[in-house]
């Protein structure tokens, strides 16, 4: 059977750290706030696939209060959870996201991206959606707070 998931994540802008999106390190004034590399494009896509099998979200298996992955590179996060997956019985299919911001540009990153990802989640490149938006200037998102990502996922799992 085909199971969907969807995920949300949302990080504050922070000085001194780099800023990471899908596993790419983009020039930009600030990073992301986070525990790990506070990478909230994998953050999403993880809680999607997570959700697709109905198990907890990134928090509960990734815990900021686990002092062992501080500073965890997302990527890895997206490994562990495609790793999970087999385990189940399952495949992930494909998976979808977009990334909300003003700043900085995504277009010139997507590819990279998509490598990253498809590769971490061991799915071809062509399964893997990376799109980005603005916020219109709206909230705090359009007065460049922050970066948020959404994001849906397919999984195929044998009917238990």
């Amino acid at each position: 059977m085909n199971l969907t998931g969807i995920g949300y994540d949302v990080h504050r802008f922070a000085s001194g750290r780099p800023l990471i999106l899908g596993g790419v390190e983009i020039p930009h004034s600030h990073g992301l706030d986070g525990h790990s590399d506070a990478d909230v494009l994998s953050h999403a896509i993880a809680d999607a696939v997570l959700g697709a099998i109905g198990e907890r979200d990134i928090g509960h298996h990734f815990p900021n209060s686990d002092e062992s992955i501080r500073g965890i590179s997302s990527l890895e996060i997206l490994r562990k959870v495609a790793r999970l997956i087999k385990a189940s019985g399952g495949r992930i299919i494909n998976v979808d996201s977009t990334l909300i911001a003003e700043a900085p540009k995504i277009a010139p990153h997507v590819l990279e991206m998509r490598e990253n990802l498809a590769a971490a989640l061991e799915i071809p490149l062509a399964r893997v959606g990376v799109k980005a938006t603005t916020n219109e200037r709206m909230g705090f998102l359009g007065r460049g707070e922050g970066i948020a990502a959404m994001a849906v996922a397919s999984v195929e799992q044998a009917d238990t």
